[in-house]
């Protein structure tokens, strides 16, 4: 292993059932990731299923991190809430405490925050609401690494705001000329096919960019590939994307090493 070389944090979305509902193998991917993503029971997850998830990542050596959504089980948080910011802001310090509550009480620790579906998508576009909701992670805890799309609102507002800042690539999202992802809504904007997706990783890796939906090539840095738990075939798929990491010569490792050492 190259220590001068940059380390890569494969990354899920999990803890995204409820009660006796689940999403996926969430047991069989931590056995696989560096980092996870918990739901704090806002779009999905419930305190059991989030103690669960961040005990299996202590035993595993990984990260986790909150993942912030709008309180819609429903919708799966992919349906655009009309709240105001500051409902938005408290929002987001009640899923930070909730995650680090639970972190603490496993002997875990919580190390970065994320952003779900469609507040996801708001934070990525508006500047103001990325500083607000990013000044409450500040507030919560400044260390706490914010892992975004490099070319959105978050990412500008983590360096505004001085917060550590992983740049996430999402392996089955199609992106625009722009950077920021493709609506759900758009023919081609969530990619099934795991060889097209194993090529999108290793052209992420081993060149440092990405192609847009119309086919432009834009530089990206990656430090995380996100894997959702929910896309079919996501474990042969975590597989074949650990293949490509180690194949590239990047030492796979939880975010907060290779942004924290530690």
């Amino acid at each position: 292993m190259n220590s001068g070389v940059r380390g890569v944090d494969l990354n899920c979305d999990l803890g995204e059932g409820f009660g006796p509902y689940r999403i996926a193998d969430d047991h069989a991917l931590l056995g696989m990731i560096t980092s996870a993503n918990v739901a704090c029971g806002f779009h999905a997850g419930d305190p059991v299923i989030m103690d669960a998830t961040v005990r299996r990542a202590l035993e595993q050596g990984a990260d986790v991190g909150a993942h912030i959504g709008f309180a819609d089980m429903q919708g799966f948080g992919r349906r655009r809430l009309s709240l105001s910011r500051k409902e938005l802001e408290t929002l987001t310090l009640y899923q930070l405490g909730a995650l680090h509550a639970i972190a603490v009480g496993a002997g875990h620790r919580m190390t970065h925050v994320s952003f779900h579906g469609a507040l996801g998508n708001m934070v990525a576009e508006d500047d103001e609401l990325a500083m607000v909701l990013l000044g409450a992670s500040r507030s919560f805890d400044p260390s706490l690494i914010v892992s975004s799309i490099p070319n959105g609102a978050a990412a500008r507002a983590a360096e505004r705001l001085n917060l550590p800042l992983a740049t996430k690539f999402l392996a089955d999202r199609a992106y625009d000329d722009q950077g920021l992802l493709v609506g759900r809504g758009t023919p081609g904007a969530v990619i099934k096919d795991p060889a097209a997706i194993l090529e999108r990783v290793k052209q992420a890796l081993n060149d440092n960019s990405i192609t847009t939906i119309t086919g432009k090539r834009l530089p990206m840095r990656v430090d995380q590939i996100l894997l959702h738990s929910d896309t079919p075939g996501s474990i042969e798929l975590g597989k074949t994307i650990l293949d490509a990491i180690s194949q590239s010569g990047r030492p796979l490792m939880p975010i907060s090493k290779i942004i924290h050492g530690k």
